[in-house]
């Protein structure tokens, strides 16, 4: 945990106040969108540029519903880090809109999502935090709302999906987060959520959240389509 006494390094990077010490935080976990390198499964059905265009538009719409919503704040991950660093992220919506008013964007850093994600965890400011997948159309803020009042009875959270993965993690972190998380994790499998909750203290309680389905493949662009 950070010393609550001096703003944490994060913090003093991105010139971010650091004011209330249990504030919650969201953490928006994205690629920065180029063509031909979002969404290669989805691609592979649809075609680069409706994927490109699926992926652009719908992070779009999250991290601006997340933006906008006061009772957070909102962190976006990006990578590749070096268009972060140099400050090449480009226009996030068609006609040269901006990224959302109130986010910070900061780099995911090197290794694996499980690598990444934990990283992220251990570095932000006090208080109970969630990271969200970019390519679920339908997350809301009562989704992350309902992921914090959880995370208030419990010490993690998931929201699972229908492949095995998951398309939020949270920690409470009133305690260090486990050296082994996310370590140990089959990615990309049925096995995902399984051994992520593994990497968890024994003592640790978990909660569970409703199921959203993430747009990986054709047929999943297709029913949400029709929706």
């Amino acid at each position: 945990m950070a010393d609550r006494k001096e703003s944490p390094a994060i913090c003093r990077q991105y010139g971010i106040p650091f004011g209330e010490p249990r504030f919650r935080h969201v953490v928006l976990f994205a690629r920065v969108p180029r063509f031909g390198t979002v969404k290669s499964r989805l691609a592979r059905d649809i075609g680069k540029l409706a994927a490109y265009r699926f992926y652009r538009e719908t992070l779009a719409q999250v991290s601006g519903r997340l933006a906008r919503d006061g009772r957070w704040q909102l962190w976006i991950a990006l990578t590749p880090d070096r268009l972060v660093r140099a400050g090449d992220v480009g226009p996030l919506r068609y006609g040269g809109g901006g990224w959302p008013d109130g986010a910070v964007l900061i780099p995911q850093g090197d290794g694996d999502l499980g690598t990444r994600m934990t990283r992220c965890l251990r570095a932000l400011p006090p208080g109970p935090a969630v990271i969200v997948g970019s390519d679920i159309p339908e997350v809301a803020p009562d989704d992350l709302e309902e992921a914090f009042q959880m995370l208030g009875r419990k010490d993690a959270v998931f929201g699972p999906a229908p492949d095995g993965g998951y398309w939020l993690v949270g920690l409470r972190r009133s305690r260090p987060v486990p050296c082994g998380f996310m370590q140990q994790v089959r990615w990309s499998t049925a096995h995902a959520l399984e051994d992520t909750v593994a990497g968890l203290a024994p003592e640790m309680t978990v909660g569970l959240l409703g199921h959203r389905d993430d747009i990986d493949d054709g047929e999943a662009y297709r029913l949400w389509r029709r929706r």
